[in-house]
């Protein structure tokens, strides 16, 4: 389904998710009957409950970012100023008190752990960084997103899925701050907007893209193997099969991004622990989770960065290579 204009996602979709939110609340006491009811019947510790909760508080976060959102566009002159540096790091603090909430309660209510391994927060001080993230399993993004602005006190620039701007709030917040929205079959252009957003990182920004392209199946990791088979690179696809949990990386958006910023250190995360779930069916029959996620960043210093797009591939495939070893290693 191709995405409506803006015009029609800002006076159709952010009303609906207002008017949805208070339906949801004004009839809040049948609901939650409803779920009290069902919970004995299903299997999992109160999964109704826990789902309804989980729903509730997601849509009137959302509700409240997008009604603090309306008045920083009025505040900002109906637009004019908004894309300035003080509205942006205003924005920046309503996406990290949005995630920080979002995080506490879903960790808790879902009874999920998350480890992160790897440098503190004060090693990456006044250092721009390119980060390069595995995608598989749900909420991986905003398990990183959240840990790079509440955690490492990062102000992310993020290479997304065109179709994520049906959510209104992600589609409102994340085109105002600097980040690129990119459709599938994207091409040439992907790499063209890639460089352009991580040119001029500062101090404390972290541009951040995932490899991949998308989240991890094995339907995904053979069409992979095969595209590249089909393209004469053999020898990427040898090495590709050879990993049995990550998607063979897609280079030109990497390449990209060194060539950009060539002053950043670059930071490598590698998680597991819910890439089992593939679709909503896997996530609602494993709630509760009852699960731990871990996650591995690794930094390196920009003078450790090799030179040369050759080079630069065969790092990246190395390094997909040791997040496919730790990832075995960490689930045995």
């Amino acid at each position: 389904m191709s995405l409506p204009p803006r015009w029609v996602r800002r006076l159709v979709l952010c009303p609906a998710v207002l008017l949805l939110t208070g339906f949801l609340l004004t009839t809040l006491p049948l609901w939650l009957v409803l779920a009290a009811a069902l919970s004995p019947l299903m299997p999992g510790r109160l999964r109704p409950l826990r789902v309804l909760w989980l729903v509730v508080l997601a849509l009137v976060l959302e509700s409240v970012v997008l009604m603090a959102m309306f008045g920083l566009w009025l505040a900002s002159g109906f637009g004019v100023a908004v894309r300035t540096p003080p509205f942006e790091y205003l924005h920046y603090q309503l996406v990290g008190w949005y995630l920080r909430i979002l995080f506490r309660e879903a960790t808790r209510v879902l009874r999920l752990n998350v480890e992160v391994e790897g440098p503190l927060p004060d090693e990456y001080l006044d250092r721009p960084l390119v980060v390069f993230c595995r995608h598989a399993g749900p909420g991986d993004s905003f398990l990183l997103v959240n840990a790079l602005v509440n955690w490492y006190a990062r102000e992310p620039r993020i290479v997304l899925s065109a179709a994520l701007q049906w959510d209104p709030t992600i589609d409102v917040v994340l085109n105002r701050l600097p980040n690129r929205f990119i459709s599938e079959g994207g091409g040439e252009h992907v790499e063209k907007r890639v460089a352009e957003l991580a040119t001029g990182l500062d101090h404390n920004d972290a541009f951040v893209i995932f490899p991949e392209g998308g989240n991890f199946t094995e339907r995904r990791r053979v069409a992979g193997i095969t595209r590249l088979r089909r393209r004469g690179l053999h020898d990427m696809a040898g090495r590709s099969e050879a990993m049995r949990h990550v998607l063979a990386p897609r280079p030109g958006g990497v390449v990209a991004a060194l060539a950009a910023a060539p002053a950043a250190d670059v930071v490598w995360v590698a998680h597991t622990g819910l890439d089992h779930l593939y679709t909503v069916a896997d996530v609602w029959r494993a709630l509760p989770l009852d699960n731990t996620v871990r996650m591995r960043w690794w930094r390196v210093p920009a003078v450790e960065v090799p030179q040369g797009e050759e080079a630069q591939i065969d790092w990246l495939y190395q390094w997909w290579e040791r997040i496919d070893d730790w990832i075995a290693t960490t689930r045995s």
